[in-house]
């Protein structure tokens, strides 16, 4: 498996060997090892892991997790292909507010890692692309935030609304600058903090 870190301080695109036979295919889409090589520290323990189903054109997030309690998470395409982003919300963070795009796809199922306060977006490329997720805490609705993905200050590659199925919730999420001036954004030390108590002692910058 290789790894290479991504723009947004903290997260990183692991792209395991994948094995092809008559049979198929098979891969490793995580290994321990190699992610605390890379990241400085094992994955957190999973609370939850869960999964999603879109059609080609789905445009899901910018989602995050108010912090605290904050979540940190491990995706994968399971199947299809999508354009997986991450965007640093961290207030206070060296990066914050940059971000980067993978493509990935069941194929050769590439994965990202998200810190806490990183939010995450990804946009479906091929019909019934399969998008599994390893979360640090478990789902609690009112935890779960967005901000805009088609926010023109962010400039993700998403393409135009007339293009895109978009939730209503994450139509109606706000602008990075709003969610900022309304004090949903997480603190970069903050979340800092909550990953040393995952178990670990996050490396510093």
């Amino acid at each position: 498996m290789d790894f290479r870190a991504l723009k947004v301080h903290g997260a990183f695109e692991f792209v395991p060997e994948t094995f092809p036979d008559d049979r198929g295919r098979f891969t490793a889409p995580f290994q321990e090892s190699v992610f605390a090589s890379a990241v400085g520290h094992p994955l957190p323990a999973v609370r939850q892991a869960s999964c999603s189903t879109s059609r080609r054109n789905v445009l899901r997030g910018v989602h995050y997790t108010r912090t605290p309690p904050g979540t940190a998470k491990y995706v994968y395409c399971a199947h299809g292909t999508a354009l997986d982003i991450v965007v640093d919300l961290r207030v206070g963070s060296p990066t914050f507010l940059a971000w980067d795009a993978v493509t990935i796809d069941a194929a050769r199922p590439t994965a990202l890692y998200f810190p806490v306060g990183v939010g995450h977006a990804f946009l479906a490329l091929s019909d019934d692309t399969v998008m599994a997720y390893l979360h640090s805490g478990e789902y609690v609705g009112d935890h779960e935030l967005a901000v805009s993905a088609l926010d023109p200050a962010l400039g993700l590659p998403v393409g135009g609304p007339g293009e895109l199925t978009v939730s209503a919730r994450d139509r109606e999420a706000p602008t990075a600058r709003e969610a900022l001036d309304r004090g949903l954004l997480p603190a970069y030390a903050t979340c800092r903090e909550i990953e040393k108590n995952f178990g670990y002692v996050a490396s510093p910058l």
